[in-house]
């Protein structure tokens, strides 16, 4: 992708002392992007791409980044009502919400419990739901090479010198997965009861898998959009659990024809 302008970062505040950072940035549509385990840096250059042509906000969900989080917010519900809150605040309608990983759980969550202001979905290599022999890989049993395996078509590329991280990245990667089955709640990255509620959600959604997933694989990706009733599938040769990294064009440009079309409905 070319460079475009950073996003600019701020903090909003809810009940009970819970702060979200966010990221913004843009004018237009609304864009709402939510990270998964990788955090926020793994879709930070497609939110920033969006922004030539959309208003974006980028969320760091709380306990992500070091990023504060009160213990009683704990699970994808509370993240998916306070993005839905976060919405209702700016008066934001006709949103689209893409999530990759953990944020397409999210992101099914908030269609789930209200569409009144979303206009459509895009799931990037989503958990969340439960599908028969294909099991989500559970990242906190793996290393950091072998979770790069299973992420990547190359994994290579994106192999990180263990000498050239320092200890305080290291904290920060060991509290994202931590934080990250808070959320999860023992559910193993699968709601038992996401896929029968998802049924019920009539907004146009568009799947996004890479085909090299080794997290969650292409046969688990088109369950979810079989799942869904106006969804439809892309599959993204050469790319793993982060196309948009791996294939950040070709997401890019998906994204954007789906967003063109979710505002002509």
């Amino acid at each position: 992708m070319s460079t475009f302008p950073p996003l600019n970062a701020r903090s909003v505040s809810f009940a009970d002392g819970l702060m979200v950072r966010i990221h913004e940035g843009g004018s237009g549509h609304p864009i709402l992007v939510l990270h998964g385990g990788a955090g926020p840096q793994s879709v930070a250059g497609l939110a920033a791409a969006l922004s030539s042509h959309a208003y974006v906000l980028l969320p760091t969900h709380p306990g992500f980044e070091g990023e504060p989080r009160p213990e009683w917010f704990d699970s994808i519900d509370d993240l998916a009502l306070t993005y839905l809150e976060l919405l209702e605040r700016l008066d934001l309608q006709d949103v689209l919400v893409i999530g990759s990983s953990v944020g397409g759980w999210i992101t099914s969550a908030m269609a789930v419990y209200n569409t009144m202001r979303l206009a459509g979905l895009v799931l990037i290599d989503a958990v969340g739901i439960q599908v028969d022999g294909h099991p989500v890989a559970n990242a906190s049993t793996l290393s950091p090479n072998e979770l790069l395996a299973l992420s990547f078509h190359n994994p290579a590329a994106f192999r990180v010198d263990p000498a050239t991280v320092s200890p305080e990245q290291a904290r920060a990667r060991a509290g994202n997965i931590k934080t990250l089955y808070v959320y999860d709640q023992g559910l193993n990255m699968a709601d038992p009861k996401l896929r029968r509620r998802l049924g019920r959600v009539s907004i146009p959604t568009l799947v996004v898998w890479g085909e090299s997933d080794r997290i969650v694989d292409a046969g688990y990706g088109r369950a979810y959009a079989q799942t869904l009733p106006h969804a439809s599938f892309e599959l993204i040769p050469e790319a793993g659990h982060l196309p948009q990294l791996e294939q950040p064009e070709r997401v890019l440009n998906l994204v954007r024809e789906f967003a063109e079309s979710c505002a002509r409905v």
